[in-house]
């Protein structure tokens, strides 16, 4: 199992789009234990970039704060699973709360509808 995580400034993207790379962490599934971990940087921002990004480094699951519906979709086409509305920042702490089952999430903040526009 390889999770990516958007990263800005050390901590979790909140706008995914917008991250300056991300944090791979490999997991062992059958022991959920974190066996490795590598930085990559992220590609120009086009539709698609970062899917087949990450497909190629062998991300099963990308964890994030904030996606658009295409973008979910773009990462569900290249078979990763995808979780958003993250609430916390800390990446240690999400990763761990996400192997341990416990991971709380929200709203995603990044819809692309009208609202998002306005800001």
């Amino acid at each position: 199992m390889r999770i990516a995580l958007p990263m800005a400034e050390g901590r979790l993207s909140p706008h995914f789009g917008r991250c300056e790379g991300f944090i791979l962490v490999d997991v062992d599934p059958e022991s959920r234990q974190i066996t490795g971990r590598n930085n990559v940087q992220s590609p120009v921002h086009a539709p698609g970039a970062f899917p087949a990004l990450l497909a190629q480094h062998g991300v099963t699951h990308v964890l994030a704060s904030g996606m658009g519906p295409r973008a979910v979709n773009l990462f569900t086409q290249q078979g990763i699973e995808v979780v958003i509305g993250v609430l916390r920042d800390d990446v240690d702490q999400v990763v761990k709360e996400f192997l341990e089952g416990n991971l709380q999430t929200g709203e995603s903040p990044c819809d692309h509808d009208e609202r998002h526009r306005h800001h």
